[in-house]
């Protein structure tokens, strides 16, 4: 697989590999959050390719203090490969080159699969409190 900064042309098939992994929600357009991560220098889309095609991808990004992974994704049939722990060293390699070094990610609580996923990586569960608030005046949604 080969892993760099996502294209114009990849856009498609990166929004298509998210819906395929069921990570997008109603209230996030991926189009929209991809057009944001690509126009500043503080995030990327990253993907990887496997013949040309994207497998992979991750939306990968930092405050200045901490980096935060969204949107890491591997095609359904091309899981259990290695390619999620590809990705997830590319963020984490685009993050050190930038001078970050904590990462920092979220999972849903029910999806234990991808809890397991990242332990085997040597994340660990940090018991926190995620508090958010919508400033467009969209209703809360859990």
């Amino acid at each position: 697989m080969i892993i760099d900064e996502a294209t114009d042309a990849d856009i498609d098939a990166v929004v298509a590999l998210w819906l395929a992994c069921g990570l997008t929600r109603p209230w996030n357009d991926p189009r929209t959050d991809i057009d944001f991560a690509r126009k500043g220098p503080n995030s990327a889309i990253l993907v990887g390719r496997n013949d040309g095609k994207v497998v992979a991808s991750v939306m990968v990004g930092h405050d200045g203090h901490r980096g935060w992974f969204y949107y890491l994704s591997v095609a359904p049939e091309m899981q259990k490969h290695g390619y999620g722990r590809n990705i997830v060293e590319a963020a984490e390699r685009w993050l050190v080159e930038r001078g970050i070094v904590k990462a920092m990610l979220m999972v849903r609580r029910d999806n234990t699969g991808v809890q397991k996923f990242y332990e085997t990586l040597g994340y660990f569960d940090q018991p926190r409190t995620v508090m958010a608030r919508w400033l467009d005046g969209r209703e809360p949604t859990p």
